[in-house]
């Protein structure tokens, strides 16, 4: 018999038919004979005890279900059967979605995915429950700087984040009949590229046309990316155009902070990790591009996208942490606050583009940096000589009104992130301007005067 809906023929074994099994049990089932050409007629394998026995444990380690693998024989030629049920349930390979359509095998991506997601569960893509990883599996510094950032930004209080981390994901509608919804194990799982390829960041410092002159991957968690990944481009592939105003030097970026910051986390919550494609930040001397694989709700434009529109999240389980932290908002108000940004700091606006499932934002390096007010987080100060920036200032007034304060409570009291009061800590220890006595239970801060 002949290939079919149901059917498939492959001469000898590769793990990658393991595909097409995903592709059958999505599907209506079917059966998939390896030994056996194209035509129908059984050539025979030679390890068919070995497989017999590998193959039902590569497609339950790899897929989560059961198919069953029989042994047959023809004219003194052994060949496998493998039969594969159709799943009332999402099925995918490494975090893939195959189907089969016809007597052939399809990906399943964008808003075909989508349809196919909640056609089956109901489920939207970062809804979907997680096998194998549970919450003592997740990461405690992730739980971390979501608590940190929900306080500083007044989207939650103490009390209600003085729960268990359980408690907490079960607040946050990331749990579903007891398992982690995929969107807890992105958010919160140190290594979520394990499940989900694509999930981190590229950086890339580029001279003109190809020249990538150096790069960088923030991986993690999504907690963790959106924690590094802003301070990360600000100290390493910025320069600030230093100006005076009177004795005060102003250092001034090319890109709005602010603007930069709100695309990045919106490309963090809405992006398609199902395409398995990393966002993706290419800087220039006069430019930054920040790209991501977006699908925009049926009948958007780009027009519709920089209107005012009400806020339609494409991971809405995602989105809602993210709310809760601060790094988004809910009422579709992100292009107004870049646009804001872009305003404050004297550039253009950004360039939004649609390409299939591509969104390219586009940030134009301002031609003049001076800020005519100076009054925004792009600018660092320096008086009298002293090369402190303005944060180190801050740390050191803290420090001399309490000697045991922690570099948490001057992340939250500051509004900034621990890592960056981490760095300025680090640099006024190498200057000689502070030291830490004692441990970091009971110990203190120290400024040390200058002679």
């Amino acid at each position: 018999m002949a290939e079919s809906q149901n059917r498939e023929y492959k001469e000898s074994w590769r793990d990658e038919y393991l595909k097409w099994v995903c592709g059958f049990a999505n599907a209506r089932g079917g059966k998939i004979y390896i030994g056996v050409r194209d035509d129908g007629e059984v050539v025979g394998i030679s390890d068919s005890k070995k497989l017999l026995e590998d193959i039902p444990n590569k497609i339950k380690d790899t897929m989560g279900i059961i198919a069953d693998v029989n042994l047959l024989s023809k004219d003194g030629k052994d060949y496998i059967e493998i039969k594969v049920n159709s799943s009332s349930y999402p099925v995918s390979y490494k975090g893939e979605y195959h189907y089969r359509s016809g007597s052939t095998k399809q990906q399943l991506r964008g808003a075909t995915l989508t349809e196919f997601l909640v056609e089956k569960t109901g489920y939207r893509w970062d809804a979907v429950p997680v096998d194998n990883i549970g919450v003592d599996d997740l990461d405690s510094e992730s739980f971390e700087i979501f608590r940190r950032e929900a306080i500083r930004t007044g989207r939650m209080t103490r009390k209600d984040l003085n729960i268990s981390n359980e408690e907490l994901l079960d607040h946050l509608d990331l749990l579903v009949d007891g398992k982690l919804k995929r969107a807890a194990v992105m958010l919160f799982y140190k290594k979520p590229g394990r499940i989900i390829s694509g999930c981190y960041v590229k950086i890339g410092k580029f001279g003109k046309g190809s020249d990538l002159q150096y790069q960088d991957t923030v991986e993690g968690s999504l907690f963790r990316i959106a924690d590094q990944v802003i301070d990360l481009i600000y100290t390493k592939y910025l320069k600030a155009a230093i100006t005076y105003e009177h004795d005060v030097r102003v250092e001034t970026y090319p890109f709005p902070r602010e603007g930069v910051r709100e695309v990045i986390y919106n490309a963090l919550g809405h992006n398609n990790y199902a395409a398995s494609v990393p966002i993706q930040i290419r800087i220039e001397d006069d430019a930054m591009y920040i790209s991501n694989n977006c699908i925009l709700p049926r009948g958007w434009t780009v027009e519709t996208l920089m209107g005012t529109h009400k806020s339609i999240p494409f991971n809405p389980s995602i989105a809602n942490a993210f709310y809760r932290a601060g790094y988004n908002e809910a009422w579709g108000r992100g292009i107004q606050k870049v646009l804001e940004s872009c305003k404050e700091l004297g550039s253009s606006a950004p360039e939004y583009t649609v390409l299939g499932d591509d969104l390219t934002v586009k940030f134009t390096a301002l031609a003049n940096a001076a800020i005519p007010n100076g009054h925004n987080d792009q600018k660092n100060v320096q008086k009298d000589g002293r090369k402190e920036n303005e944060t180190e200032q801050r740390i050191l007034d803290m420090i001399a009104s309490q000697k045991d304060i922690s570099m948490s409570v001057m992340a939250d009291q500051m509004g900034i992130s621990y890592k960056t009061v981490q760095r300025a800590i680090n640099h006024l220890k190498e200057t000689g301007r502070i030291r830490r006595n004692g441990g970091k239970r009971f110990g203190y801060w120290e400024i040390i005067e200058k002679q």
